[in-house]
Order: C-alpha cells, then structure tokens, then sequence
C-alpha cells in the first residue's frame, strides 16, 4: 500500500449501488435492503434480561447501574440519543465489540454484545419485538437509532469567555499537531494491538519516560485523532501569530477550508481508530497528510522563514 497516496478512503468502506435495467418485454425486479428504526422491536425480553446480567458485570462500574453515567458517558436519555441518535446500530455495536470494557476491550463476544445492546434499548424505552437482535454486522447496518433533535442550549448572560492566544503558531504545530499526527502515522508500522501492556516504569528517571506509556496504546490513537478534530478553535484563535510575528490569516477563505479539512480529518481518524484496526488507520494518515500539505504548500513551504503565513 502507498501511504502516500493522495487518494482519499474513510476507513475502507463504501456503498455500492447496483441498478438493474431491464430490456424488452420482461423486467427484472429489484430488491432493496429496507432500513428499520429500534422503534419498530428489533429485540427481545429475554435478550434484553440476559443483557441486564452482562451490564451488570461488566458495564456498571463505569457507567452506572442505571446506565446514568459515572467515570463513563450515559448510556441511556438524551445524552445517549443526542451522541447515537441517526446513526445505524452497527456504530454503537462495533463501538462496545471494539473498545469495551475498557479494561479488557475486545473480550466481549458479539452475542454478548447483541444482549448488552438490547438492554440498552430496553433501559432506552424502545418497544420490545418477537426475534433477538442479531449480531451481524451487515444486519445491524439496516437498523437506526430515531435521528436526533437538536435544541439550542441555553446561553446565560455575561457567560461568554474568550482566551487570548499564548503560543504562537509553530508553537502549537510542535506542541499538539506534530505530535499527534505521528502518533497516527506510527500505526502504518506498527499495530498498537500488538504493543505490550502499557504500565509505569519505577525506574524511570523523568516523568516523560516514567508515564510516556501509561495508557492503552490504542487510546493514544484516539487521543491523537481527537486532537486534530479539536484543534479548529486553535487555528481559528483572532490574534495569533506565526513565529515570524505576522497575524495567522483566519479571514482568508482557503486557510478556513484546510482547517475544516484537518478537524473532518481527525474525526475520519477517531472513527477508523475505534474499529481497532490498524489498516484502517492506516488508510485515513493519507488524508492526514493531504490535508497538512495542503496547507503547508501556500503557508508554510517558502522560500524564508520571513514570507510564512503569507500567501504565494
């Protein structure tokens, strides 16, 4: 594979249409997959109840026992729906088969997945069918969460807070996107699946070294993916500088269309991240690397150090 390539893939996966024709006097029908909310039954009592005992063992203690929310998000009430709501159940199942628990991810077969899911629609107040929530993944594509609403919140007065910017704008390529962007680009050669257990080392002798790989090699992935899909309001902030003084150009319309590029980027890369696949990863550093070079081309790669941030 050429991860340089400038062929842009999300996660490896398309929808292929296919569209028969019919010639003469005979036709040829054609059947579409009809797509099915979890207003409609789509599990079981019993499937939900065997649900409820997996919950209870392995979900709980993070996400409380009422699926409320505690060291993790709310499972259930418009938490849940507003994170959830629109999309087809195979995100949330592949979200659990992949990642959860957290202290043991991957572990969980997807039968046991199938159950826990269905109690969570129970818990969510989704009507009860009269055949179990299948756990393939082709079938759970076809079944969506009711899309939801979104409602304003509300904005107290004199609650508006600004930040002006610190660091100038290498400062905060060097800090946060360099970084970031080769801990991705590191999942080309090596699967973080396959990297020992991460702990602390009492030997250590600076913090750097002591904790550098304390956490789950695959949730630095996604904390170098979240910090590209959060870095926007960075490379937004009116003020900044680049290292030569001159303003960062957040009016011009190209540096606001690269940065949009970079956030949609990060989020490509959170999603292929979650799947726990490291070719998918893989897959998402070429836009990764499209969407910095873009920008570098017209704002970074001059011929001074003096010309940066200013438009060939």
């Amino acid at each position: 594979m050429n991860w340089g390539s400038t062929v842009q893939r999300i996660g490896g996966l398309c929808l292929l249409a296919l569209v028969c024709a019919s010639t003469g006097s005979s036709s040829l029908p054609l059947f579409a997959q009809q797509t099915r909310t979890t207003q409609e039954g789509v599990f079981t009592n019993a499937q939900a109840t065997r649900g409820a005992v997996l919950y209870e063992a392995k979900c709980a203690a993070c996400h409380g026992a009422r699926m409320e929310g505690s060291v993790g998000p709310e499972l259930a009430g418009p938490g849940f729906l507003g994170m959830w709501g629109g999309q087809p159940l195979a995100n949330l199942f592949g979200k659990i088969e992949k990642t959860m628990p957290a202290d043991a991810p991957g572990t969980l077969s997807p039968v046991q997945v199938a159950e826990i899911v269905a109690y969570m629609l129970q818990t969510n107040r989704f009507p009860v069918g009269t055949t179990d929530l299948g756990a393939s993944e082709a079938a759970l594509k076809q079944i969506s969460l009711p899309a939801r609403t979104t409602v304003a919140a509300p904005v107290a007065p004199g609650s508006g807070q600004s930040f002006p910017a610190t660091g100038n704008m290498n400062q905060v390529m060097r800090g946060i996107l360099f970084p970031s962007s080769n801990v991705l680009f590191d999942v080309q050669t090596q699967d973080p699946g396959a990297r020992p257990k991460p702990g602390a080392r009492a030997e250590a002798t600076t913090t750097s070294s002591r904790y550098g790989d304390v956490y789950e090699p695959w949730a630095v992935v996604d904390a170098a993916a979240i910090s590209l899909a959060e870095v926007g309001p960075l490379l937004m902030t009116p003020g900044r500088r680049c290292e030569n003084g001159k303003p960062v150009p957040v009016d011009r319309a190209d540096w606001q269309q690269w940065v949009r590029e970079l956030t949609e980027v990060g989020r490509a890369a959170y999603k292929a991240s979650q799947t726990r696949n490291a070719e998918m990863v893989s897959e998402v550093t070429n836009q990764v690397a499209d969407a910095c070079a873009n920008c570098h081309r017209v704002y970074r790669d001059t011929a001074t150090a003096a010309t940066r941030c200013t438009p060939r």
